[in-house]
């Protein structure tokens, strides 16, 4: 995926379209900034190539990612929805939660599950919880990530992703709206999670 470099400046708000990705210069670090997400939702990964685009947070509007404490190599902001943030001061330590840390947390609880088919359930329910909202019927997550992205994440293979996808789709768990850009899973299949929030 290409990526370019941002320097965005301080309290400017920098658009990002989905799909798009900015490498956040590793530079940043002394600097004492933090960049705060305005709207949308966007994932931080790892560029390095040994780590292979390795997933390190969600984040949505209100979060922060403090740039001082970023790894030497940088991170990268992919925008999973049209998404727009800007660079500021750090608000003082102890000022609310870390969603890096907290989403790396979480990320390596659902990665010590036993099975592949309990790490999907478990990702799936703790994207819906965090990024989405119940409409109706369903609970609706307003974006998609690809076979690959969710292999990744669950430490599985691309084809083992698509067969138990397929399989929460046969069961009517998962629907794709054509023409639109997110998934809709049944309320069941989040309250069912193997992980709960904590």
């Amino acid at each position: 995926m290409a990526h370019r470099s941002a320097s965005p400046p301080s309290g400017l708000p920098v658009p990002l379209a989905p799909g798009q990705s900015v490498l956040l210069d590793p530079s940043f670090r002394p600097t004492g900034a933090c960049l705060e997400v305005l709207s949308g939702i966007a994932r931080v990964y790892c560029p390095c190539e040994e780590t292979e685009g390795m997933t390190i947070a969600f984040l949505q509007a209100g979060d922060q990612l403090r740039t001082d404490r970023l790894c030497s190599e940088g991170v990268c902001v992919e925008a999973l929805t049209a998404l727009r943030f800007c660079r500021h001061a750090i608000a003082p330590e102890g000022a609310g939660l870390d969603p890096v840390n907290e989403w790396t947390l979480q990320l390596l609880r659902i990665r010590h599950l036993g099975n592949a088919e309990k790490r999907l359930h478990a990702l799936l329910a703790l994207l819906v919880r965090r990024l989405g909202r119940r409409c109706g019927a369903w609970c609706d997550l307003p974006f998609r990530l690809t076979h690959e992205r969710i292999a990744e994440l669950i430490g599985t293979t691309r084809v083992t992703t698509t067969r138990l996808l397929s399989r929460i789709r046969n069961a009517d768990l998962l629907l794709v709206p054509p023409g639109e850009p997110g998934l809709r899973l049944a309320p069941s299949l989040v309250e069912a999670a193997p992980l709960a929030e904590g």
